[in-house]
């Protein structure tokens, strides 16, 4: 179960400074939604960073304006509690002055937006950690430029408002996490943000062990191929299209006995309309357990053709010893240097030749998985990366005022914002009030 997962990833963490001689620290997180991790890898990020704040004996307070969902996580379940916040409304300048949290971390740059500068003037004090997921502006145009037909440019991600938007998130926060070494070089080489506000996060797992591989199914105790993904997220819908209209055909035709196996949440009636059981092309919807799935399979699937950040179902694929098939967009910012534990291919006929290979070829597979268990090992080691952000946030809050003065254009938009986005709020605060009287 999810719960017990991360209620057991608590204690695998270490202090890293004797918090006895300082105030004990509480961390406020404002949501964007509740997390859900079986549903989305955004989901497992909150849950992976609760559990690390946590597992320092910090205190943890999880806010959000979002509706309660069917799948959200019970945080209670971990000892955190959640409060159910408004936009637009003076309540919160109250409830945060009470809370006083020495940490605010907002869930992507919308929440930064909205509560940022009710954070900035009821709490100046506190550090403002800005959790981006993954670049939205990146991701918003590669999308605009995979239906125009053309390449992402600086050019055309300066003239999305995405970006302008997201840029003036990371400059008011005093420290934004960024998933994907592609991201943080994006960030310094074409848009000169400075380094000491931006810090690389990929996400926290656990090593996995020699026992742990033990226990995962073989080559010869697998079949099939899986795809997993979030339905209402734009690149999985489309990658399934990709795969039923130009992917699959061509894997079917050379092992007709084979199965598709497609999972994700928020199944629309457009993704059941391509369940075709007779063409082994079969929308499964959404899994409880998620490892258990791909597990089962041979070969993942992810024909990403646009999107940002770290795929978690590229990484879970890696964990349950499944090795994968996914394009350069989908590998971003993975492996590092490491061999891939599958194949990148970009081109529709290569991609499905590559995963052809790979079904029927034990030896071969047997290699790409161990790939995927060297990638979790060095490049997502939960326990040195968390050890390492915790002295980041540390060291930040020895000598936080330092800190700022370093960030000229973060103070220039901070006073800007405080003026424009906090009348706004306030005009919309008034009119909401004369509607309800």
């Amino acid at each position: 179960m999810i719960i017990d997962k991360y209620q057991l990833r608590i204690t695998t963490f270490e202090k890293t400074i004797d918090f006895m001689s300082i105030p004990p620290i509480s961390v406020l997180i404002i949501g964007t939604v509740w997390p859900e991790p079986e549903s989305t890898a955004a989901g497992q990020r909150m849950l992976q960073l609760i559990t690390l704040f946590k597992s320092q004996g910090w205190q943890v307070v999880f806010a959000s304006a979002a509706n309660e969902s069917e799948f959200m996580f019970d945080l209670q379940k971990i000892e955190v509690k959640s409060i159910a916040i408004e936009l637009n409304n003076s309540s919160f300048d109250e409830f945060i002055n009470n809370l006083n949290p020495t940490i605010v971390v907002f869930d992507r740059l919308v929440t930064e937006e909205q509560f940022g500068w009710r954070v900035a003037e009821n709490c100046p004090n506190s550090l403002r950690i800005l959790n981006t997921e993954d670049l939205h502006f990146l991701r918003n145009s590669r999308q605009e430029a995979f239906k125009k037909g053309i390449e992402v440019s600086h050019s055309l991600m300066l003239q999305n408002e995405m970006t302008m938007r997201e840029l003036a998130s990371i400059y008011r926060s005093d420290l934004s996490l960024i998933i994907s070494t592609f991201e943080m070089e994006l960030l310094t080489n074409n848009f000169k943000i400075s380094k000491g506000l931006i810090y690389h996060l990929p996400f926290l797992l656990e090593n996995i062990t020699q026992a742990t591989v033990a226990t995962l199914p073989k080559f010869e105790e697998r079949f099939n191929f899986v795809s997993i993904g979030n339905f209402r997220h734009e690149p999985n819908w489309n990658s399934v299209l990709h795969l039923k209209e130009n992917i699959w055909p061509l894997i079917r035709k050379e092992i007709p006995e084979a199965q598709l196996h497609i999972y994700g949440s928020y199944v629309t009636e457009k993704a059941m309309q391509l369940h075709q059981p007779k063409e082994g092309f079969i929308i499964k919807g959404r899994v409880e357990n998620a490892d258990e799935a791909i597990r089962k399979a041979k070969i993942l699937l992810a024909p990403l053709r646009f999107g940002a950040g770290i795929k978690g179902k590229l990484t879970q694929a890696m964990q349950n010893g499944t090795p994968s098939i996914t394009t350069t967009i989908g590998a971003e910012g993975m492996a590092d240097g490491l061999d891939w534990n599958g194949f990148i291919e970009n081109d529709p006929k290569a991609f499905a030749e590559a995963a052809i290979l790979l079904y029927q070829n034990s030896n071969l597979w047997k290699e790409k998985q161990i790939r995927g268990f060297e990638i979790i090992n060095k490049n997502f080691d939960g326990h040195a990366l968390g050890l390492q952000f915790v002295n980041k946030i540390t060291e930040i809050l020895s000598d936080l005022k330092s800190h700022r003065e370093l960030n000229i254009v973060g103070q220039i938009l901070q006073h800007q914002t405080l003026k424009s986005t906090k009348f706004m709020s306030k005009w919309i605060e008034e009119k909401n009030k004369n509607l309800k009287s």
